[in-house]
């Protein structure tokens, strides 16, 4: 048996905008009707509110900001490496140093 709706197919955007309208109406079903107070809409407003400032912000800080021409970019890659201190080798053989000992046998310990 097949219900009456089961050819009926939204497009993808209504979809997407429906589903977004019905999850909106169900939050304030939630928080207004049942049980939920009035501060508590007013809180989750202004939140999204201030969510949607932060990115629209965000949003433009990123589009002014000046590209970097690809040689800057080399040219501060080599300044980097030559800055770099490097700790010298130490010579294991040097004169006043006890010679590294190889692994061996474990030594006998008291039990």
């Amino acid at each position: 048996m097949t219900s009456p709706w089961s050819s009926f197919r939204l497009p993808s955007r209504l979809s997407g905008r429906l589903s977004f309208g019905l999850l909106l109406f169900l939050l304030a079903e939630l928080l207004l009707v049942n049980g939920g107070t009035l501060s508590g809409a007013v809180a989750l407003a202004a939140t999204a509110a201030a969510g949607s400032a932060l990115a629209v912000c965000a949003l433009l800080a990123s589009r002014t900001v000046p590209k970097v021409p690809r040689t800057r970019i080399r040219t501060a890659i080599r300044d980097r490496e030559r800055r770099t201190a490097f700790l010298p080798q130490r010579d294991p053989d040097a004169s006043g140093r006890p010679r590294p000992r190889a692994p061996g046998r474990l030594a006998m310990t008291a039990a």
